[in-house]
């Protein structure tokens, strides 16, 4: 059949459906956003930048992601929607032409210890698959080579109604695991250090037993010197073999001890379920200490850390057990794949070849696979979770990443620019959070929000091009082609900190002088072993401050002032002025507004829809009582003051009626760090992860240490806010500290009076000393890939 030839000379009009080429946002109020107005371009590339709080996750994860996801949601029934997480409406007047989000955020992965890279990642899914085919001996199906499923087997009557009979049946079953009996799939075991637990040369009633919380004669030391199960005169080092076990291992007992019915319980099983079973970074500071001085991790001896039992450790393929695949490095794992040929498992290998060749591609081909996932920095996890977007075959899709270039070296972000634009190529949109300018000049479309942070920022600043960002005259802007130079004259080191042998992961037996006194920066490509080095090597005894990037955890009744220790001076102060308890000061004690319990809020929980939350109509969102409010320090009630920033705050306790030298001292350590703009009062689940770091950076900057060990103070700073950052460094060094950064920024490398590089890859192609001298010896020799880059960067 043939087609008639055109003859109208005009074009068509544009299809109807081909008009919807804008992501519109109209009103957005959430958080400090102040009616914000902007439309983005889809399948294109936005970044969107501003200083530190000035809104850009309050815009693109808490209004645009958060009502795709929520409108996706309500697309499910409500008994589905049911078992979902509820997700309120974000504060915004109009939302238009938003497509599939697909989040990828800076957030951690799981820290539970069974948690690995494989089982995150799919890839030990896959492995165990192929083994459970392939292996010989064959001992069983997938399960069997699990470390989460233990071998159990039963055996009994099962009594069930049949044709209205009741009919017993005998029956029997087994499930083949490979779980290591010993570590319970977790790697490594626990052991109680007893030394730390009790002075066997002295008595109970001498107070033998140094455990927190068990001296000085309360109820938990009067439960064992009372017991009656052993002389309490008696040193325990002369106990019999029965005291000692019951001292230390009795099963729970009911008896009366001064007319109290109480639970005896050996002081090991006891301490375990007491202190043990909390998180770490629960534990207040004491009973911390104590957990890190008693308890010692060994790698667990019957499966020598594999996770997996005999039996899962017998089978093998070519000669490679499951234990040895998960831990060779990914990238020689996808080489040993390759080279299996074998048509039964044809799909399944194609799709493990494509998921280690995406870790190889991404970067990340250094690391191995039985890697904890807890162990792995913001970064790392976040091209972690990128992995299974890399080969989708999803368009019109808009995926959301925050700061994806935190924790990668110069060489690297080039690299992870290619796959930013790889994804917009194939018809994406790509929104992206990010202060380096290295991603920003990739952009098609800037938005720049500010103008400066919290309650200063909240609107757009610009919008357009990245030639038009340079001219904005926007701090941003302003700050886009700032370039550090390197120091002319560097500060002599004190002495030095000897490290030898250094063999923690991927290092190669290294030996480095790291000096002291001085501003020292540790660099290298992502998994050369810099933090194998500085964490692994440097003891974290006395004297050391190590400010890491592991997550701050706090509920939305944590804030500023309750996380820094700041609000226990300003309530005694208010205690002391009013001759009232400083509890009454307390939000989350007596001091609470009864309706609301001191929240401010009453949340209101509407099973599959959204929960409301309205503010307290008793205390009006205030969250103490009316009395409490009558009481006044300098002028000012303690809600007013949980209201006041940082700076106002620090001015405030500095001087005249309410001066407070022990709040103020805490004032000048946030504001130094840069987050004077802070409410004191503002929840911590509000703060993004740069202010997060920092804020605990200041934190552990009132400790007594000499020695400053940071990892990657820059994370989530504006290219303005570096310019702070190297200055608290600098007066740190001046103070007579030892400052050692674990860094990529060449900022702040160029501010170095000494730079440790290591490489000269990744993996097992790093953790060797390639330099160690000065910037500006870097620069001039050009002989590693930091030293090129760093050059590059100070115009060299």
């Amino acid at each position: 059949m043939s087609m008639a030839p055109r003859t109208d000379p005009q074009s068509p009009a544009p299809h109807v459906a081909d008009s919807h080429d804008l992501i519109r946002v109209h009103g957005a109020r959430e958080n400090n956003l102040k009616d914000v107005n902007i439309e983005i371009p889809k399948r294109r590339l936005t970044v969107f930048t501003g200083v530190s709080g000035s809104g850009k996750s309050s815009l693109v994860f808490d209004t645009i992601a958060a009502e795709s996801q929520r409108l996706i949601n309500e697309t499910y029934s409500a008994f589905v929607q049911g078992f979902m997480p509820t997700l309120a409406r974000p504060e915004v007047d109009v939302l238009d032409g938003l497509t599939t989000v697909i989040t990828v955020d800076q957030q951690r992965l799981g820290a539970d210890p069974r948690s690995t890279v494989g089982t995150a990642t799919d890839a030990n899914a896959m492995l165990r698959i192929l083994f459970s085919r392939l292996g010989k001996p064959h001992i069983g199906s997938p399960k069997a080579f699990s470390f989460n499923v233990a071998s159990i087997s039963g055996a009994g009557a099962v009594t069930m109604e049949r044709g209205g009979q009741t009919v017993k049946e005998r029956r029997s079953f087994s499930i083949t695991g490979g779980m290591c009996p010993r570590c319970e799939g977790r790697g490594s075991v626990s052991d109680l250090d007893l030394t730390q637990l009790y002075d066997d040369s002295k008595s109970l009633s001498e107070g033998a037993i140094t455990v927190p919380g068990y001296t000085g004669g309360g109820w938990n030391s009067r439960l064992y010197s009372e017991s009656g199960f052993f002389d309490p005169d008696k040193p325990i080092r002369k106990f019999t073999k029965k005291e000692l076990h019951d001292f230390l291992h009795r099963e729970p007992t009911r008896m009366k001890i001064a007319g109290i019915n109480m639970t005896y319980e050996g002081l090991i099983p006891r301490i375990q379920r007491s202190m043990l079973a909390k998180e770490r970074e629960g534990m207040q500071p004491h009973i911390r200490e104590f957990v890190d001085r008693a308890v010692t991790f060994t790698t667990c001896p019957e499966c020598d850390g594999t996770r997996l039992n005999e039996g899962a450790r017998s089978s093998k393929i070519k000669r490679i057990s499951i234990a040895d695949a998960c831990a060779m490095q990914i990238s020689d794992l996808a080489e040993w794949v390759r080279g299996l040929d074998e048509p039964s498992v044809a799909p399944l290998l194609t799709a493990l070849q494509q998921t280690l060749d995406s870790f190889v591609e991404i970067g990340l081909g250094y690391l191995s696979l039985d890697r904890p996932a807890g162990t792995l920095s913001g970064g790392e996890a976040q091209r972690v979770k990128m992995i299974r977007h890399l080969g989708s075959s999803l368009t019109d899709v808009t995926y959301v990443f925050d700061e994806p270039t935190i924790g990668l070296h110069p060489h690297d972000i080039q690299r992870m620019n290619d796959l930013l634009l790889r994804l917009r190529d194939k018809g994406n949109t790509v929104l992206v959070v990010e202060h380096k300018p290295e991603t920003i000049a990739i952009a098609d479309h800037v938005v720049d929000l500010g103008p400066g942070a919290g309650t200063a920022g909240g609107t757009v600043c610009f919008e357009g091009t990245v030639e038009g960002l340079r001219t904005g005259g926007t701090i941003t802007g302003r700050h886009f082609d700032d370039r550090a130079a390197v120091k002319k004259t560097v500060r002599k080191s004190t002495g030095t900190l000897e490290i030898r042998g250094a063999r923690t992961h991927n290092l190669q037996g290294v030996d480095v002088d790291i000096p002291l006194g001085v501003l020292a920066v540790v660099t290298g490509v992502a998994g050369s072993g810099k933090s194998s080095l500085v964490h692994g090597s440097i003891p974290a005894g006395e004297g050391v401050v190590s400010v890491d990037q592991a997550a701050i955890r706090g509920s939305r009744r944590s804030n500023p002032a309750t996380y820094t220790g700041l609000l226990d001076p300003i309530r005694k102060a208010f205690a002391k002025v009013n001759g009232v308890k400083p509890a009454l000061f307390s939000a989350n004690s007596e001091g609470a507004c009864p309706t609301c319990n001191g929240a401010g809020v009453i949340y209101t929980d509407l099973a599959m829809m959204a929960g409301v939350a309205t503010t307290c109509e008793e205390c009006e969102g205030k969250r103490f009582q009316a009395s409490v409010l009558d009481y006044h320090l300098g002028g000012r009630d303690i809600s007013e003051v949980l209201a006041m920033s940082v700076t106002e705050a620090e001015e405030f306790f500095g001087a005249g009626e309410a001066a407070t030298p022990a709040a103020h001292r805490i004032l000048t350590r946030l504001a130094d760090v840069g987050l004077g703009y802070l409410t004191l009062g503002q929840p911590l689940t509000t703060l993004s992860g740069g202010e997060r770091q920092r804020l605990k950076l200041a934190t552990h900057m009132a400790e007594k240490g000499g020695v400053y060990v940071l990892d990657e103070p820059t994370a989530g700073l504006h290219l303005a806010d570096v310019e702070q950052l190297l200055g608290l460094l600098d007066r740190l060094v001046d103070a007579g500290k030892s400052v050692i950064v674990v860094e990529h920024h060449q900022a702040v490398m160029a501010h170095a009076d000494w730079i440790i590089d290591l490489g000269p890859g990744a993996g097992h192609d790093g953790g060797r000393l390639v330099f160690e001298g000065t910037p500006a010896d870097l620069v001039a020799s050009r002989s590693t890939l930091t030293g090129k880059h760093l050059a590059t960067y100070v115009g060299s």
